[in-house]
């Protein structure tokens, strides 16, 4: 297959795979369907979070709803990937989309936030193998190099889904309630028809060949990383309430410590059975992208949630309204990922990619850092909005191709996993240490903005304003004005319930307003300093060649060499031998057979099946 006979690479890749271009094709709408669904969640969420966190009266607890999602879904992506391996992707990925299904029903029964933080833990390990199995499948029949000429298609439903999710959970959002039932519980419940539509799609259509091998299962391993890392992900969310050097905070960090160290140990000992095989760290590239991904996850994730609850509290933004202003970011991924898809498709070249997206996105964090606050245009907002979305949709893909392309085809279900493991890692971390950060400061932040705002002549006047004094919904705050100190104590109710700045006259708004947009301004200037880490750490990844193989491809070739070594092995053993003995009718005729079956016995004698 050559660059120069791109129409026929497809059917070639597939005949030498046992598929054909139909049944690549065919598998693809089985996964794009898996991938609606995860996409979907991924962002219908962002858009409605502050209006769920107000209704449940949890405004500064919403971080472990999203953190308990992405606690279970990252640990549970690795073990979808080393089962998926030894098992075959299929049932893993049906038993992945059943088990989001079921926790996006129990999330529409939620009465707390830590009701709800539950419910999204047991959605989170659905989720978990929903995105990392639909790019390991799409591993084991695509070669890296024409991968591109089937992105467009995932990139569609990525981008449809990313641009629909959040403006279906504003719109959602948004209602008082649809057939009785409170309008944001509809977010959550959008995916139970959705998801038994994947389901019944993939179980009709997802059939391709696995080859068994001898295997141990992982469990240790499992336990020893979730005990390494719930701890950490819990005090990065909890440790400013309880204190970074409170006595819990010193147990999570000891603990968390513990089980890291105890799961390199537990790894160790499995050598190939491990959930991921060390063997993988020594590959420099295979390090370097899955540290790269978890810095990259950091950042953005951590400064991604924040930008609409900008405009919802800082613009005043209905939800719907939010959710259609995130398009100038998908807008901005799809374009920068469908064109990087196709150059590295036509050049073999990724490297210049990974470069490129995370100097954007770490230019277009510190434009947000230093120019948008509450009086910023939407216009201007806008543009970084896409600066930030042509960066994000760079790297995005590319980073899990490098490792694809790094690692031996056996090991493609537990290597994307692991990339998406350790992106997920980073999305947590920064998820929980940026939402942190923000409430850490944002009370501050107000209280400053009440001291600078309060002697201006426009907060004077509103003061001053019959109307304003007469409205009930200021009283609060005109109350305050006379407290030694009422931007903290006000600061401290906005964290529960944010929705009342919205109904306050727009001079006593202000200061909540500028001091939510200059904490969320550090965030920012954080995110954007980790993100610029990446971008130095990428200039350091070996660029090869694109293998022109896909896995299915590659793990046939594989075998077969190893049963023609063995032969080959068996054979030179044979002529060794002294054959001093009369040969017999018998004797004769059986050498052929035995000498086979040794060679067959000393590769495993591994026989293929379909998922």
């Amino acid at each position: 297959m050559t660059d120069t006979k791109p129409q026929a690479a497809p059917d070639q890749a597939a005949s030498e795979s046992g598929l054909s271009h139909r049944q690549i094709m065919t598998i693809l709408y089985g996964l794009m369907a898996g991938m609606f669904l995860a996409a979907l969640d991924q962002t219908i969420v962002s858009t409605a979070i502050r209006t769920i966190s107000d209704d449940l009266h949890g405004l500064s607890r919403q971080a472990w709803a999203t953190t308990a999602y992405l606690i279970t879904s990252t640990i549970a992506t690795p073990l979808y990937g080393k089962l998926s391996d030894l098992y075959g992707r299929r049932p893993f990925y049906l038993a992945a989309i059943t088990i989001f299904v079921v926790g996006s029903a129990a999330c529409t029964f939620s009465t707390s936030m830590y009701e709800l933080a539950g419910f999204r833990a047991l959605q989170g390990l659905g989720a978990g193998g929903l995105l990392s199995l639909a790019f390991a499948i799409i591993g084991d029949i695509v070669p890296p190099r024409e991968r591109a000429r089937y992105q467009g298609y995932f990139l569609a439903v990525f981008g449809t889904s990313s641009v629909l999710g959040p403006l279906v959970g504003g719109f959602f959002a948004g209602q008082g309630e649809i057939l009785g039932i409170a309008g944001w519980r509809w977010v959550f419940l959008v995916n139970v028809p959705v998801g038994v539509v994947a389901l019944l799609v993939v179980g009709k259509v997802l059939h391709i060949p696995h080859t068994r091998r001898p295997h141990r299962i992982d469990w240790f391993g499992a336990a020893t990383l979730t005990l390494g890392v719930v701890p950490l992900l819990i005090v990065a969310e909890q440790g400013r309430e309880w204190g970074w050097g409170s006595g819990a905070s010193i147990a999570c960090y000891l603990i968390g410590s513990i089980g890291v160290l105890t799961w390199i140990l537990v790894e160790h000992r499995m050598g190939e059975d491990a959930l991921i095989p060390m063997r993988l760290f020594a590959d420099r590239i295979f390090s370097l992208a899955s540290l790269i991904g978890l810095i990259f996850g950091m950042a953005m994730f951590g400064g991604f949630l924040l930008i609409p609850q900008y405009f919802q509290i800082v613009k005043g933004a209905g939800p719907t309204e939010a959710g259609l202003l995130m398009i100038p970011v998908m807008v901005g991924m799809m374009g920068s990922s469908i064109l990087s898809g196709q150059i590295t498709s036509k050049t073999g070249r990724y490297k210049i990619f990974p470069i490129l997206g995370t100097g954007i996105a770490t230019i277009a964090m510190g434009l947000f850092a230093f120019f948008v606050d509450a009086e910023t245009s939407l216009v201007t907002t806008s543009l970084f909005m896409v600066l930030l979305g042509v960066g994000l949709g760079q790297c995005m893909q590319t980073l899990i191709l490098v490792v694809q392309n790094a690692v031996p085809p056996k090991d493609m279900g537990v290597a994307t996993s692991a990339a998406t493991f350790f992106r997920q890692m980073g999305a947590t971390a920064g998820t929980a240490v940026f939402l942190s950060v923000l409430f850490s400061n944002v009370s501050g932040e107000i209280a400053k903005a009440f001291t600078r705002d309060v002697r201006t002549p426009a907060f004077q006047s509103a003061l001053a304003d019959p109307a304003v004094l007469a409205d009930p919904a200021n009283g609060p705050v005109i109350d305050l004005v006379r407290n030694p100190n009422p931007g903290g104590a006000q600061g401290s109710g906005v964290l529960s319930d944010s929705s009342f700045i919205q109904h306050l006259d727009p001079r006593l708004a202000a200061p909540f307003k500028e001091g939510f947009s200059e904490a969320m301004q550090l965030v920012f200037l954080i995110a954007a300093c980790v993100m610029a880490v990446a971008f130095v750490l990428v200039f350091f990844i070996k660029e090869v060649p694109l293998r022109t193989m896909s896995g299915l491809q590659a793990k046939a070739a594989a075998e077969a060499a190893e049963l023609a070594d063995a032969q080959a092995t068996t054979a030179a053993s044979e002529q060794a031998e002294p054959s001093q003995q009369p040969a017999t009718a018998g004797s004769a005729s059986a050498a052929p057979p035995s000498s086979e079956q040794d060679a067959r016995r000393a590769v495993g004698r591994r026989r293929p099946e379909r998922d």
